[in-house]
C-alpha cells in the first residue's frame, strides 16, 4: 500500500474512532449502538497498519483485489448495521403497541372519573342549592 493511502486510512480510522468516543461521552450515540462503529475504526486501523492481512483476507475469500476485499467487509458492514437498526425498531413498535393501549386504558379511567365526579358534583351542587333555598325561606319568615 503506498504510504499517502496508509497515513490516509490512519487519519480516517482513527478520526472515527474518536469522533464515536466523543458521540458517547456526550450522551448522543448510546454505548449499544458504538460496538459496531469502534469495530469498524479498529478493523480499518488494522487493515491500514497490517496490509499483508488485508492481501490474506482477500487470497482467503478468493477475491482479486484487496479493494474487492474492502467493498466486501463495507457492505457486511451494512448488513450488520441494518439487523441491528431492524432489531431496535422491532422492539421499538412493540413498545409503541403496549403505550398505546395503556394510553387508551388510562383516557377509559379518566373518562369514567370524570363522569362520577361530574355526578358527585352535581348532586353536591343541587344539595348545596337546596340548603340555601330553605335558609332563604327561614330568614324570609324570621322577618
Amino acid at each position: 500500500m503506498p504510504l499517502r493511502q496508509k497515513i490516509f486510512a490512519i487519519i480516517i480510522s482513527l478520526t472515527l474512532l474518536i469522533f464515536i468516543i466523543e458521540l458517547v461521552r456526550r450522551k448522543k450515540l448510546r454505548e449499544e449502538y458504538s460496538w459496531l462503529w469502534l469495530l469498524t475504526g479498529a478493523i480499518i486501523l488494522t487493515l491500514a497498519l497490517w496490509y499483508d492481512l488485508l492481501q490474506g483476507i482477500t487470497r482467503l475469500i478468493g477475491a482479486g483485489l484487496p479493494t474487492s476485499t474492502l467493498f466486501f467487509l463495507g457492505l457486511v458492514f451494512l448488513i450488520l448495521i441494518a439487523i441491528q437498526f431492524s432489531v431496535k425498531v422491532s422492539g421499538l413498535s412493540n413498545h409503541v403497541k403496549n403505550l398505546a393501549q395503556e394510553n387508551g386504558l388510562l383516557k377509559n379511567k379518566i373518562e369514567e372519573l370524570e363522569e362520577k365526579d361530574s355526578s358527585v358534583i352535581n348532586e353536591k351542587r343541587r344539595t348545596y342549592d337546596g340548603e340555601k333555598e330553605e335558609e332563604r325561606k327561614t330568614q324570609g319568615n324570621h322577618s
